[in-house]
């Protein structure tokens, strides 16, 4: 008896409880799709080079981005279901090692097929932060702060892409082009170490409080049930919300393609600008697309507070609203001045952001906890089908016909994928007897 005593004292003694730990947590994963966002992006910071020292065509090119898209659009239901099935942690660990020593291996390429080789399985492996997203959300929050929470996580995915540009340009001058693909996956190496040490699943974390985890736990919902993989393909695709989710990605994703890989080119051709000169401006969208993460929760409370809009309905209609920002982007193909090409690319990432965090944000209200990941999954191939297509798209027609009739389609996609999101998500209200 005077043991279980002491051992207990000695548990306590060594157990350090962290109010609002998951936040913390949060912030962990945050970090993680941060440097997530820098490896992926570092291939289109330094494009117009790699282009130049491998003797690479604008076709090939985008040859290279589409292996990397179509490995993403493969693996997302893959990899959410792995994390569904064999936990977050181990999960999401497995495959941020992976696309760490991709990103590394890029050092050594001498082609545009290596390189290709070696997006692919970068691709497949950062497919695992998508359907990360939703699991990290859903086990960590309860449903009334999931679209805040959401719209945090989904800095991670913007804050990333922002931080590239310089990151990369310091280290392509200090160490080549080589050197800098290196830098960033060992970047990503030190991340996992981190993962690895501070995260737990709430049940099981050291540092959380039996207070906080009544909390996360309010909402009382059933234990995940763990399904085969094809077998929860199959529930998911017969359900109606799947593709009020799925086709408004569908629509959205195309524009964060361009944004991600395709601006430098297009600011490197249309505009003139050199290595320097992207570095300075090329940022600029992802920090607005911060801004739009950011936003996007609190907008929905907004919604619930000026108008009266149930939780599912404040998500949609803050999605909505992200869709009609999105036509800056056609706006782009009638001006000439750089920098007002740059402030409108960047209200277009301020509503793509708004859109993808909220989508994100309804995998989460719509699903169980047992399919979330998978389901964020399956979101995330269907944008990225829409991504690799369009790649390919720009890559056999920007030469011939330029930029500016692909940047008018993708001011008025989301607009399209918005009456898919209002018909088969948005709650109706009950007729009057």
């Amino acid at each position: 008896m005077s043991q279980d005593i002491n051992n207990t004292v000695a548990a306590s003694k060594t157990r350090r409880v962290i109010k609002n730990l998951r936040w913390y947590v949060l912030v962990l994963f945050l970090l993680g799709v941060t440097v997530n966002y820098i490896t992926r992006n570092s291939l289109g910071i330094l494009a117009p080079e790699l282009k130049e020292s491998l003797g690479i065509t604008t076709e090939q090119y985008s040859w290279i981005v589409g292996a990397f898209q179509i490995a993403y659009t493969i693996f997302q239901p893959l990899c959410g279901w792995l994390i569904d099935v064999i936990g977050l942690k181990i999960g999401f660990m497995v495959c941020a090692g992976i696309w760490a020593l991709m990103c590394i291996f890029h050092a050594g390429a001498g082609s545009w097929l290596h390189l290709a080789i070696l997006r692919f399985f970068m691709g497949a492996s950062e497919a695992a932060a998508t359907p990360a997203n939703a699991k990290t959300i859903g086990e960590w929050f309860p449903k009334s702060e999931r679209p805040v929470a959401a719209g945090w996580a989904g800095v991670g995915f913007s804050i990333g892409a922002m931080l590239a540009p310089p990151i990369i340009y310091f280290a392509h001058a200090s160490f080549g082009w080589q050197g800098a693909f290196m830098f960033t996956g060992v970047l990503a190496l030190l991340w996992v170490i981190l993962w690895w040490a501070f995260y737990h699943n709430p049940e099981q974390h050291p540092n959380l409080s039996k207070d906080e985890l009544a909390f996360i736990k309010q909402d009382n919902e059933p234990p995940a049930v763990k399904l085969p993989f094809l077998t929860a393909l199959k529930t998911v695709s017969k359900n109606k919300r799947f593709y009020g989710i799925a086709i408004p990605a569908f629509m959205a994703e195309p524009a964060w393609a361009v944004l991600s890989f395709w601006v430098p080119l297009y600011l490197a051709k249309e505009h003139g600008m050199d290595l320097k000169q992207i570095a300075m401006f090329a940022w600029l969208p992802f920090l607005a697309a911060d801004l739009g993460s950011v936003a996007s929760g609190y907008l929905t409370r907004l919604y619930t507070r000026l108008f009266g809009c149930s939780r599912v309905n404040s998500v949609v209609a803050s999605s909505v609203t992200g869709a009609f920002l999105m036509i800056s982007l056609g706006i782009v193909a009638i001006t000439r001045d750089p920098y007002i090409t740059i402030v409108l690319i960047s209200i277009g990432g301020f509503g793509h952001q708004i859109i993808s965090c909220m989508l994100s944000a309804l995998v989460v209200e719509s699903f169980d906890k047992g399919q979330m990941a998978t389901v964020n999954g399956m979101r995330g191939s269907a944008a990225w089908i829409a991504s690799f297509l369009f790649s390919l798209l720009i890559g056999v027609t920007a030469d011939k016909i330029g930029f500016n009739p692909l940047f008018i389609a993708m001011g008025f996609f989301d607009l399209i994928g918005a009456l898919f999101l209002v018909a088969f998500i948005a709650e109706r209200r009950a007729k009057r007897a």
